[in-house]
């Protein structure tokens, strides 16, 4: 099972949006799912209140830095992704993506958490290409 899917299984099994993302890259990160899962535990349903960022997408900025960050900024990369995921999905914000106040879904939460983990993998490979490129 790809991690896309592996994510959405999540999603359905308890698991929030950025619970689903982070654990996806359990394998990746070198740290233990149940830990990956207290990390997203506070950001689910955008932040708690859907009124901040969508859940899948913090998961997918915290990998960033999981897999990233050496004590050199990682801005740049976070800014990419964020906009590549506001481009995908609509929005970046939980109520805007499910249409709560305008009664139209922009993306629902599995494709939300879909295109989190299309982008995170993209993202660490480009950030991968760079590094052969520097050496």
């Amino acid at each position: 099972m790809d991690k896309k899917e592996r994510a959405v299984e999540l999603k359905h099994n308890g698991y929030n949006c950025c619970q689903a993302v982070l654990c996806a890259f359990a394998d990746e990160t070198g740290m233990p799912e149940e830990l990956l899962k207290k990390m997203g535990a506070g950001f689910g349903t955008g932040m708690g209140c859907m009124e901040a960022t969508c859940g899948a997408l913090c998961g997918a900025e915290i990998l960033l830095g999981l897999k990233h960050y050496q004590g050199k900024p990682i801005i740049k990369d976070a800014a990419a992704l964020h906009k590549a995921f506001g481009q995908k999905c609509g929005a970046t914000i939980c109520k805007e993506l499910k249409g709560k106040d305008t009664g139209v879904i922009l993306c629902g939460c599995d494709d939300c958490v879909r295109n989190a983990v299309e982008l995170t993998e993209e993202a660490i490979e480009q950030r991968a290409a760079q590094n052969e490129e520097k050496e």
